[in-house]
């Protein structure tokens, strides 16, 4: 059984009488779990779809719908599978305390994964869930490999129940499934050997594998569980000599370069990032792999369009491992407008000044970077930094942070999408 949260106005689902707070129970004889039958099961043209309204009635509703018509039904969102593993790197466990608490639930999903992208380890797979996704052909899927080989992953995952993942890959794999990986690696644990032998594994699956991404591993201050070896220059520098190596080797094979490195990798190695052919169709732009360089590639291709700034004064707040890659961008910018930009690098008072990425600064960051700054004529902040509720990770929203300066403050995640713009959004549109 799900539940409606929405109907949307003057769609099928409204005209039948349907609203929010119904149960939806089967469609076409099937029981319904979750949103993934609601949306696999509606796809015919023809429904007969059992349901309890908020009166209690049972009711069934025949219905036949014009293809490709929604039924304009939103659900409550389903209960988030949790993880039952205790990676040493996992980034909950290296939050503190007096977040909320959405924060600190570990999802291990992979009705998730292949909905939003996440990555899941599929270590709380059961039976129904690889049957649900062979009959669905959930692919591609998302997963968090680590490691391949079975004791490595135990150790990594702190979970000596866990899976064996290529058995499970294997069987996914020959249901016709597909999938990204990633690898955090931890140095010490599954690079060497480990990573050799895992990057060989998923190699041999063929176009079955559509990439890997290689993650150096990321702490905070509070990252209690943490027993591994620090990603220090030297470490940053081997790994990505094997990411290099596997990566010529799938170019000379199979045309592309199926393992990436993070951005953060390339950066912690003092090495340059490669250019927009390198990634291809960015398919893992959402784990970091290729975020400077497409940022790069939208900056070069907006300025055309950027108005004259002559005589502006604006501030750009970022973290501290983007600091180094900004001058030029904001020189490009300063061409193009004739606004003079000013490079604000911040240190992450939450996580700790190991945390260098610009989208975890928080309200109270931005703050101190900001206050005090009336010579600026506007400031932008990373739009990452904010979720969809306006919200920072310390509970700071963005509309309490921008109201406390005197200059206009605007998230932006490319430069181009605030600029290009002679009148700024302001308000809920600035989100």
């Amino acid at each position: 059984m799900v539940k409606v949260s929405r109907v949307q106005a003057e769609s099928i689902a409204a005209e039948l009488g349907i609203e929010a707070g119904t149960e939806l129970v089967s469609v076409n004889g099937r029981a319904l779990d979750d949103f993934l039958d609601w949306e696999f099961l509606t796809a015919e043209s023809e429904l007969e779809i059992e349901a309890v309204l908020p009166s209690g009635e049972r009711v069934i509703f025949d219905i036949e719908r014009p293809e490709h018509e929604g039924l304009g039904v939103e659900l409550e969102p389903p209960t988030v599978r949790r993880c039952a593993n205790r990676c040493e790197f996992c980034f909950v466990e290296g939050l503190p305390k007096g977040l909320r608490r959405p924060l600190y639930i570990r999802d291990d999903d992979y009705r998730l994964s292949f909905a939003y992208g996440n990555f899941a380890t599929l270590s709380n797979l059961k039976e129904r869930d690889f049957e649900r996704i062979l009959e669905y052909r959930l692919s591609p899927l998302y997963v968090s490999v680590h490691a391949t080989p079975w004791e490595a992953r135990k150790k990594l995952l702190n979970n000596p129940r866990v899976p064996n993942i290529l058995e499970q890959l294997t069987r996914l794999v020959e249901g016709g499934i597909q999938f990204h990986g990633q690898m955090v690696i931890v140095p010490g644990l599954n690079d060497g050997a480990v990573l050799e032998q895992s990057l060989q594994d998923l190699y041999d699956f063929g176009d079955a594998c559509l990439s890997v991404a290689l993650v150096p591993v990321g702490l905070t201050q509070f990252s209690h569980l943490y027993t591994g070896e620090s990603m220090n220059l030297e470490n940053a520098r081997r790994l990505l000599e094997v990411t290099e190596r596997w990566g010529a080797k799938a170019r000379r094979e199979r045309g592309e370069t199926w393992v990436t490195g993070s951005d953060e990798l390339y950066l912690l190695a003092g090495a340059e990032l490669p250019g927009p052919e390198f990634y291809g169709d960015y398919s893992q732009i959402e784990n970091g792999v290729g975020s400077v360089t497409r940022l790069r590639q939208l900056v070069g291709e907006g300025l055309g369009r950027l108005p004259r700034l002559d005589g502006k004064r604006i501030g750009v707040v970022t973290g501290t491992s983007m600091a180094p890659l900004m001058p030029a961008l904001l020189d490009q910018l300063g061409a193009a407008t004739g606004a003079t930009f000013e490079l604000i690098p911040t240190t992450n008072s939450l996580f700790g000044p190991t945390t260098t990425t610009a989208g975890l600064l928080v309200g109270a960051d931005i703050r101190r970077a900001l206050d005090g700054r009336a010579d600026l004529d506007l400031a932008l902040i990373p739009a990452e930094c904010i979720n969809e509720n306006g919200v920072f990770l310390d509970d700071e929203t963005f509309v309490a942070v921008r109201e406390s300066f005197a200059m206009p403050v605007y998230p932006s995640y490319d430069f181009i999408d605030v600029l290009e713009h002679e009148a700024a959004p302001t308000g809920a549109e600035a989100l």
